[in-house]
């Protein structure tokens, strides 16, 4: 009886201490493993939508800016050719923000998120109304109809603004002309968006052969026309004389830069402690000059720095170079 109550006795105390102590390393192990999982898999899943959301930015914006020189020679009518005084067909602004309702960029606000950038964009349309045929559309989808002068031109206007909600998220948006031609509204592109800036590629050989010889901002353009000696009788003339010359009328393809951050999830503080749009030697050489071409995470609100960045970068050669 003895011996068979000692082959049915249990564990010891010993015994079980060390099986619930192992037991609990495993699982202690196991969910180490599946947090770093499922936190790997966050991050892909942030960065493949980050990905997405500069890819489809870049495709609206490209798509507008080789819309400025579209000719319709196949309109049953005349096309509308430029006159050599009209006003360019791109123009921007550096570290500028919008009123989605205001008259184009004609009233730009002195804040902008991070430094954004404004890059404006005029274009001809196609069909009769102002809806068109549907063949040529502006930044938000919307049919924009031949022009018969020089105000009629479509408008694609891009910027940075925070969102209406209140949450504090910038967004690119896409702001244009109503089809009416009575008034302006702007839609979001995209959300999540830590700077936006553009660098052009301007044309300084005479004669133009249509290749960028060097890129600068908005401001830099802005200097060199006002640096122009203009002739006129009058300020009418000079007028016409500046838009005859300017600088904008020489940009042969568009840089631009875009610096996204995902949600509140998957990202670290252990990110590059800054983040420069067009390159580290062009922010240590202009970057006092041209805020927010340089980004450090750490300068951000505190709910805005442990997020996942992703930079993208695009240039863009425009359909025919300066003539």
């Amino acid at each position: 009886m003895s011996g068979r109550a000692q082959r049915h006795c249990g564990m010891t105390l010993v015994e079980l201490l060390v099986a619930l102590g192992l037991g609990a390393m495993l699982m202690l192990a196991s969910s180490t493993v599946l947090l770093s999982s499922s936190r790997s898999y966050m991050e892909q899943l942030e960065s493949a939508r980050l990905a997405d959301n500069g890819r489809y930015a870049f495709d609206a914006i490209a798509r507008a800016l080789r819309q400025t020189a579209w000719v319709n020679w196949d309109a049953s009518a005349a096309p509308l050719t430029p006159a050599a005084h009209d006003s360019a067909n791109i123009a921007g602004l550096d570290a500028r923000g919008l009123n989605k309702n205001s008259e184009g960029i004609s009233a730009p606000l002195a804040g902008s998120v991070n430094g954004s950038d404004v890059l404006a964009l005029r274009f001809d349309g196609s069909g009769e109304g102002e809806g068109g045929d549907g063949a040529v559309l502006n930044c938000a989808g919307f049919g924009v109809g031949a022009a018969s002068n020089e105000a009629q031109r479509g408008w694609s206007i891009f910027y940075v603004a925070q969102d209406d909600g209140g949450d504090g998220e910038a967004e690119l948006r896409c702001k244009y002309r109503s089809s009416a031609g009575t008034g302006w509204g702007a839609d979001a592109l995209i959300r999540g968006v830590d700077s936006f800036q553009v660098l052009y590629g301007l044309d300084t050989d005479n004669p133009p052969d249509g290749i960028a010889n060097q890129y600068v901002n908005a401001s830099a353009l802005e200097a060199r026309d006002a640096a122009l000696v203009l002739v006129g009788a009058d300020e009418a003339e000079r007028a016409r004389d500046l838009q005859r010359r300017t600088h904008w009328k020489r940009i042969a393809s568009v840089r631009v830069a875009l610096l996204l951050h995902g949600g509140g999830h998957g990202g670290t503080e252990s990110g590059p402690a800054q983040f420069d749009l067009f390159g580290a030697a062009y922010a240590n050489a202009h970057g006092a000059q041209d805020p927010g071409v340089r980004i450090v995470p750490a300068s951000l609100p505190p709910a805005q720095r442990a997020r996942l960045r992703q930079l993208l970068q695009a240039t863009i050669v425009l359909r025919n170079g300066p003539a």
